[in-house]
């Protein structure tokens, strides 16, 4: 197991940057009084593609050799990484494959395929994609970009908060919401070298716990299919993901679903932005825990915004 270093990060930001933004930190004096503390949000949802994942995918497109390039692409996505890695693909001009749960949002299936991508769809858990994803390489013999558990990826994601740290001084915390892990993973590998001081912290659904039961019991706890309003947050940690949060996160905090679209409805009202369920969750977890960041200074990352604004949780 490759785990990635800080010059790895350091050649990934260069690598990329002329593929993807520099998103914008905003801030909400409402959001400050409710929370008790500091709030800064780096606005992934403004990203290439409408998600981080444009950072890790971009790395690992852009990494590839013309040999391994020419045979494509393939991963296994709920919807962000898949459509990302289908926009790197198409910037490069290589094929790009993505198995998806067939119950993933319509609108991020349809934007893997507006990047030019091909969905395979699979049924709505991690043993079936896996099994279909199989199938899929067997075929094309396209290059495998896990969406989180490969250190290109996790190189790729650390860029945002080397971004955020220069974007806003004297940061307490960082929180980021945790499925797989990868943006907490990145988020662990810059601020563990770039500043150490900070407290990184992980929010997650209280119905897709697995990384939270993972934490407390110090190893990988995988669910299969976990059903949460959050859909980016389904998938569970993997060997390289779970080394950078058992050594470098200070705490897992959880939330309720109603909790989670509250959060969600208090971000699109206050900041005016468009963000997914997934991004919602540390929103919801300060709320729910203003005891332990009240009076500190703190780094949300908004992962992303990719929604089926016909299918808003609150409607």
């Amino acid at each position: 197991m490759y785990i990635p270093t800080l010059n790895d990060m350091l050649a990934a930001r260069a690598r990329i940057a002329p593929f993807v933004h520099r998103t914008p930190v905003l801030t909400s004096r409402i959001l400050n009084e409710l929370s008790g503390a500091e709030l800064f949000f780096k606005c992934e949802n403004l990203q290439k593609a409408g998600a981080f994942k444009a950072r890790g995918a971009s790395n690992a497109v852009f990494g590839l050799s013309e040999e391994q390039a020419r045979r494509g692409v393939a991963t296994h996505s709920s919807g962000n990484h898949g459509t990302c890695l289908s926009y790197a693909a198409g910037r490069r001009g290589i094929p790009c494959t993505v198995v998806m749960p067939r119950t993933a949002p319509q609108a991020k299936k349809d934007a893997v395929k507006g990047y030019g991508g091909t969905v395979v769809e699979c049924e709505p858990s991690t043993t079936s994609r896996e099994a279909v994803f199989a199938e899929v390489v067997a075929k094309t013999g396209a290059e495998f970009v896990h969406p989180y558990n490969d250190h290109r990826v996790i190189a790729g994601q650390a860029t945002c908060s080397a971004e955020l740290i220069e974007q806003v001084e004297n940061l307490d915390a960082v929180l980021a919401p945790i499925g797989g892990g990868g943006m907490v993973s990145g988020t662990c590998l810059t601020l563990s070298n770039l500043a150490p001081h900070l407290k990184i912290y992980a929010a997650e659904p209280e119905q897709a716990d697995d990384a939270y039961r993972s934490f407390k019991a110090g190893h990988i706890i995988s669910d299969d299919a976990p059903d949460t309003v959050a859909d980016g947050l389904k998938v569970p940690l993997k060997d390289l993901t779970w080394h950078f949060v058992r050594s470098f996160v200070t705490d897992i905090h959880t939330a309720s679903e109603h909790e989670i679209v509250d959060a969600m409805k208090l971000i699109w009202k206050r900041l005016k932005i468009v963000m997914e369920p997934s991004s919602a969750v540390p929103l919801a977890t300060i709320l729910k825990n203003r005891e332990i960041f009240a009076g500190k200074r703190v780094g949300i990352i908004i992962t992303g915004g990719n929604v089926d604004v016909d299918k808003l949780p609150w409607n």
